[in-house]
């Protein structure tokens, strides 16, 4: 039996439409440690905190196959536009090449996304809404890899949340517990799958890995997710990751099997941050909150994911630009 919940605490600010036209478009902005401190307390940094802690709430003691009976339009056409960018896989298949990472086929795949991401997102959303689009365009095409370094990483699975979130404030995607669900089961995994896609036709790079020091070298947000699916139960413990296979019931348990699908070797070699967690965590409540700090230090908090981005748009970059100013002036 599935735990419905109550309505996060925290509700997520609106951005109306007409305000965008006095927003400033996302530039990148994050230079040095000194921005990163800046950004962490922008209100763009406490908007997608909010956010992602309630589309963790939204799954708490649900699993997974789950759907709605009645998704909303605005889902619907976000899964279609990931099949899109799914199918164009088959349209341009991986060139005959010797590196071990990095198929030049990628660059193709991603010019594609480029030359069509206008039209792409003018399909997906109301004709309302077409000022928004440069404002979430860098945030889209930044969320599936990059197409020089032919990489991927945490930052752009946060490229992909940070999308997700302008669509929220905007109120494309209504910030309820149904439909926070469907961004997570539905939506999320599908996104999920197409990067895991992506990455063995195109034998894409980790981007920025830490090695079997790192918690996953390329995702992040699906053991945050996996581990609020689990949170409230006790019948499946925390060392349970330990005895695969492991059911696809949650995201947290999908991970760990894609995990043992791309590495090889004993598991506490490769995942050392993993095991420790399974064997040192006593509950899924504690894995979930330690993984939450975690994020927010080691993904949000570091330069080198950041820098590589737009810096998360509405006020975050003007506030980046006048803490900056003014920690440079002496009349601050």
């Amino acid at each position: 039996m599935q735990t419905m919940i109550s309505i996060p605490p925290n509700p997520l600010r609106r951005v109306t439409l007409p305000e965008i036209h006095s927003i400033q478009l996302p530039t990148k902005k994050i230079l040095n440690e000194e921005d990163v401190e800046i950004w962490l307390r922008t209100q763009g940094f406490r908007d997608l905190i909010i956010f992602l802690r309630r589309l963790n709430e939204a799954v708490v003691g649900v699993t997974v196959p789950w759907s709605s009976e009645f998704p909303s339009q605005a889902v619907l056409s976000m899964v279609t536009l990931i099949d899109t960018l799914d199918s164009w896989i088959e349209d341009i298949p991986p060139l005959n090449s010797p590196q071990r990472f990095g198929n030049l086929a990628f660059r193709t795949w991603g010019t594609r996304l480029e030359e069509q991401s206008d039209s792409l997102l003018s399909r997906l959303l109301p004709p309302e809404y077409s000022s928004l689009i440069p404002h979430i365009k860098p945030y889209f095409l930044t969320s599936f890899g990059s197409f020089i370094r032919m990489d991927y990483g945490t930052g752009h699975e946060t490229s992909f949340a940070i999308f997700l979130l302008c669509l929220t404030l905007t109120r494309f995607f209504v910030p309820e517990v149904e439909e926070e669900r469907e961004l997570v089961l539905r939506v999320f995994i599908r996104y999920l799958r197409l990067c895991w896609r992506l990455q063995d036709v195109y034998r894409l790079e980790p981007a920025g890995s830490h090695g079997v020091w790192g918690l996953d070298d390329s995702h992040f947000l699906g053991y945050i997710f996996g581990s609020g699916q689990l949170r409230d139960q006790t019948k499946i413990p925390v060392s349970a990751v330990l005895h695969p296979p492991l059911p696809p019931t949650n995201l947290y348990f999908m991970s760990i099997m894609r995990i043992h699908e791309v590495k090889q070797g004993p598991f506490h070699e490769h995942s050392s941050q993993l095991h420790s967690i399974a064997l040192g965590v006593p509950n899924w409540g504690k894995v979930n909150s330690g993984l939450f700090k975690m994020y927010e230090a080691e993904v949000l908090g570091k330069r080198v994911v950041t820098e590589q981005k737009a810096v998360l748009w509405l006020n975050a970059s003007a506030t980046l630009t006048n803490e900056r100013s003014c920690q440079r002036s002496t009349r601050c």
